[in-house]
């Protein structure tokens, strides 16, 4: 199993309906709202890096709303 953090900046007003929006998403196991540099943080378990690259390149950025993400694969 693959663990990614994904960093989401969305636009305001929109965390609310961007989290439910994420948490949705098949392989996204939570998104919490957060204070800081990113507004949602979502915590994805796939069975490969390409499906981490498909939750966060095509699904969460393809949300309209969504500013930018970043997204760091779990090293242990």
């Amino acid at each position: 199993m693959v663990t990614a953090f994904i960093m989401i900046k969305a636009n305001t007003g929109e965390a609310d309906r961007l989290r439910d929006s994420v948490e949705a998403i098949e392989g996204v196991e939570s998104a919490h709202i957060v204070a800081g540099d990113v507004d949602i943080i979502a915590k994805a378990r796939v069975e490969t890096p390409a499906a981490v690259k498909e939750i966060s390149a095509t699904r969460i950025q393809g949300i309209q709303g969504v500013e930018d993400t970043q997204t760091y694969i779990a090293m242990d």
